[in-house]
């Protein structure tokens, strides 16, 4: 009796924690088709383990209380930061009540912008344009004791696709990676959020197809598109953070 007592006090033993991925955006018509959206992608990456409900803040639904989840993601969209839409100024906003609250946060490329802007950075277009395609991220000393970065090498290839940068991270973040290109690959800003440019939830399929797509725009801008489709390789480091993230989530909700 006292083992079913202490179930009963203790519901918590029993469920699967709880992460809710903030989908700020849909991919392009062609890739949508071909490979579902981004949160079918992310879905993908993250544990099966987890509870996962996808709140799509775009539209204007509402994720509830931060502390109803164990951890959050925020994904990609084809919008701009810096335009502060009212759905992702309402985000952003929530994003820095979860951060206060120590909620474990995975920001990617325009939820990584998003957590910068919230938290009281500055988020615009990279004054050299667009980077697109496979390319490497450096990782700082700073990493080495990172709780998710800290046992990813070096460097490692990682897929891109973005205009906007964060220009200037939020005061008391930890700049953990970048690039030549990119100074600001990847932050931790408190003990458990972390915004990352690069996006963990691309496969090497997924990154040529979008280059096949944006080719046109890419020459325009004087990038050489067949040469970006051809350097794609697969960034299987880069890839872990999703799981990486899944275990970090499910080990703090115990």
């Amino acid at each position: 009796m006292q083992e079913d007592n202490t179930v009963q006090q203790n519901p918590s033993l029993n469920r699967k924690a709880r992460v809710v991925v903030l989908k700020t955006g849909s991919t392009y018509p062609r890739l949508l088709a071909q490979f579902g959206d981004f949160d079918d992608w992310f879905l993908r990456g993250l544990s099966t383990e987890l509870d996962i409900t996808v709140i799509n803040v775009e539209a204007g639904e509402l994720p509830g209380n931060p502390e109803d989840w164990d951890g959050i993601v925020v994904t990609g969209s084809p919008a701009m930061v810096s335009d502060r839409a009212e759905w992702s100024e309402n985000a952003g906003r929530w994003l820095a009540t979860a951060v206060r609250s120590e909620i474990p946060v995975l920001g990617v490329c325009y939820g990584h912008q998003l957590l910068a802007h919230a938290l009281g950075g500055e988020a615009g277009y990279h004054p050299d344009g667009r980077e697109t395609g496979t390319h490497e991220i450096e990782l700082l000393p700073e990493a080495d004791s990172d709780a998710l970065f800290r046992e990813l090498p070096k460097t490692f290839p990682a897929q891109l696709t973005h205009r906007q940068s964060v220009l200037r991270l939020p005061e008391g973040a930890v700049l953990l990676g970048r690039n030549g290109f990119e100074p600001n690959q990847a932050f931790r800003i408190g003990p458990c959020a972390w915004g990352v440019q690069f996006h963990p939830e691309f496969t090497d399929t997924v990154m040529r197809a979008y280059l096949e797509v944006q080719a046109p725009d890419l020459t325009r801008e004087g990038l050489d598109a067949e040469a970006l489709i051809a350097g794609v390789k697969p960034a299987p480091d880069a890839s872990s953070l999703l799981p990486r993230f899944s275990r970090l989530v499910m080990e703090r909700a115990r």
